[in-house]
């Protein structure tokens, strides 16, 4: 049996894997032979595994596996594809990866690197292919069960991240990388306690460990131990001061003010020719550096040049989502909808909160949340993630739902509503009736909401355009929002949706109540009295003392909306007003007409 080679199509490895079929014990011991002869024979060491899996041997079989795992890396060609992704060569390394994978179909090792690829220019679904045909070759290969699981996360997928780590950290309980995003994913799906306590063991263990410190302190932002957090920022910074993630993480609490010393840091940091990711972020907190020392050229020229970064590395194309709302407008008649009514689950359980971001929506929650029978959750992306899906297996783009929903039966109507249900459910932490899914931008998916979701509450927050669209402007989000990196963009998405929501209000008048946020700060009580006579609730004066809840808040407005209501964020784009035109072109006439 000497010979055999590391390729599944050669002779040799086709007669051993029919021995295999026939005689897997015959075939072992041969391949035992042939591995002791030549240990980097990674085809021999493949057959091996699959040979020993047929009699069994599966702690043996897993031995095999990860032996040809390693055996790869010896391997010119292997080598070649590793150097080309770790330059980021893509273009190098996919020819030589297709290649080896239609020479050796099953090399895990190759294919686990054909997932890294594809992960890397966004196909998390192909990645995930990818990365579950390597594991079902290979069920011991830790490497590639890990990265399984930050593609999950990736798409948002946090319960099955969590199952699957689960698995890994069984059996590699001390790996700080998959123990890290164990701890988000447990934040992500509200297990706050339990992240908190990884948090702790994991600084405990890496103390100089500046990313970690960063994600502990993000994760007790989230649950209100404010200043616990910036302590576990500022400690992140004393291991790696250019680190502009945590530079900005500490401007978008909002309530932080940095010293004179902080800034020539962060100036210091961003002279020293950081990455692109550091500087967008280094330019976003001295943006408001600036702005707290009310130097507005400064500060507008560092949000400009970090919103430019952004920008070019995005490639948000407005005319997208006109196009979608010009579609919804067309196939959402007040025909179609009569022809369509209560045709989705009934539930009346889910409460959406949608609008641009920066409108006041996590206000809106938080107030609603202090309810008796009102459950927060969070930012979900659920509507998102179905709506794209049913427009892609319809034949169309990502954002063509409404052509999906024109021709869908009843039924599939009521099932999609019924899913929204069931993937949410790891979010309801409590028994309380109502739940509150707030992702802003689910604006443009309302009417999906509605078709599958009839009974379903629908509350539309709405800010100033002026205050609205520069507070985007202003903000670095960690994912998403690719609108909200030119003014130009801005206004223009704020328009769109403003055409969206007025469309609404004729064909289904009452069905959207809005909440304009000038109207809230004015007069919060007759404003939350009404929004309370929407949702068909009595009124409770917790709702207007919701700044002593103390639920997590995963938002950028997390620690405004723990304090009473005030106007400290009207007017803020005045002393910007002379580089706005971009914005002001774009919006119109809204800045006069946007509450009508």
């Amino acid at each position: 049996m000497s010979g055999v080679q590391s390729g599944s199509n050669s002779p040799k490895s086709g007669r051993i894997g029919e021995l295999i079929e026939r005689d897997p014990a015959g075939a072992v011991a041969e391949l035992r032979q042939a591995v002791v002869r030549d240990p980097l024979n990674a085809g021999a060491q493949r057959l091996l595994g699959r040979a020993l899996r047929a009699v069994g041997e599966v702690e043996q079989a897993e031995a095999a596996e990860m032996a040809a795992v390693r055996a790869a890396t010896h391997d010119p060609q292997m080598l070649a594809i590793a150097q080309a992704l770790l330059e980021g060569d893509l273009q190098q390394a996919e020819p030589l990866l297709r290649d080896r994978l239609r020479t050796q179909p099953t090399d895990v090792a190759a294919i686990r690197m054909m997932a890294e690829l594809a992960a890397r220019i966004g196909r998390f679904r192909d990645s995930e292919a990818l990365l579950r045909r390597a594991l079902e070759l290979a069920p011991g290969f830790l490497a590639a069960r890990a990265n399984l699981a930050t593609i999950l996360y990736k798409q948002s997928r946090y319960e099955e991240a969590a199952s699957v780590l689960d698995e890994v950290l069984e059996r590699d309980p001390a790996n700080p990388g998959n123990r890290n995003l164990m701890a988000a994913t447990l934040g992500r799906i509200g297990d706050y306690d339990e992240a908190l306590k990884l948090y702790d063991e994991l600084v405990e263990t890496f103390p100089d460990h500046a990313k970690l410190w960063m994600s502990y302190g993000h994760m007790l932002k989230t649950v209100g131990r404010l200043d616990e957090g910036v302590a576990a920022y500022r400690k992140a910074l004393e291991s790696q001061n250019d680190l502009g993630e945590v530079w900005w993480s500490l401007a978008n609490l909002k309530t932080v003010s940095f010293s004179d010393e902080d800034v020539a840091a962060m100036e210091a940091a961003l002279a020293g020719g950081p990455s692109q990711e550091d500087a967008l972020h280094l330019h976003f907190a001295l943006g408001k550096a600036w702005g707290d020392r009310h130097e507005a050229d400064k500060s507008f020229h560092h949000y400009e040049a970090g919103n430019a970064l952004r920008s070019e590395e995005l490639g948000y194309e407005p005319e997208v989502i006109s196009a979608q709302v010009d579609r919804m407008i067309e196939v959402l008649t007040p025909q179609f909808l009569a022809a369509h009514e209560g045709e989705g689950d009934p539930s009346p359980d889910p409460v959406f909160i949608l609008g641009l971001p920066r409108a006041g929506s996590t206000l809106l929650e938080q107030i609603l949340s202090s309810h008796s029978q009102v459950e927060g959750t969070m930012e979900l992306p659920d509507i998102p993630a179905m709506a794209m899906r049913e427009a892609r297996q319809s034949g169309g783009d990502l954002r063509d739902w409404p052509d999906a929903v024109a021709e869908m039966p009843p039924e599939r109507l009521a099932e999609l509503g019924a899913e929204f249900l069931e993937r949410t459910r790891v979010q309801r932490k409590t028994h309380k009736p109502y739940y509150i899914d707030k992702l802003p931008n689910n604006w443009s998916y309302a009417g999906f909401i509605h078709l599958i979701l009839p009974n379903a509450k629908i509350i539309d927050a709405r800010r100033h355009p002026l205050d609205c669209c520069f507070s985007n402007f202003r903000q670095h989000f960690a994912k998403g929002q690719a609108f909200s990196y030119s003014l130009d963009h801005i206004g223009r998405y704020y328009a769109d949706y403003v055409r969206a929501m007025d469309h609404y209000d004729r064909v289904m008048p009452g069905r959207i109540h809005r909440v304009i946020h000038e109207r809230l700060l004015d007069d919060p009580e007759s404003e939350v009295r009404a929004l309370l006579e929407y949702m068909g609730l009595p009124f409770e004066e917790d709702c207007l003392e919701f700044h002593r809840n103390a639920r997590a808040v995963r938002t950028a407005s997390s620690e405004q909306v723990r304090r009473p209501i005030n106007r400290d964020g009207v007017g803020q784009w005045e002393p910007y007003s002379q580089w706005l035109g971009p914005l002001l072109e774009a919006l119109g006439d809204l800045p006069q007409t946007y509450a009508r």
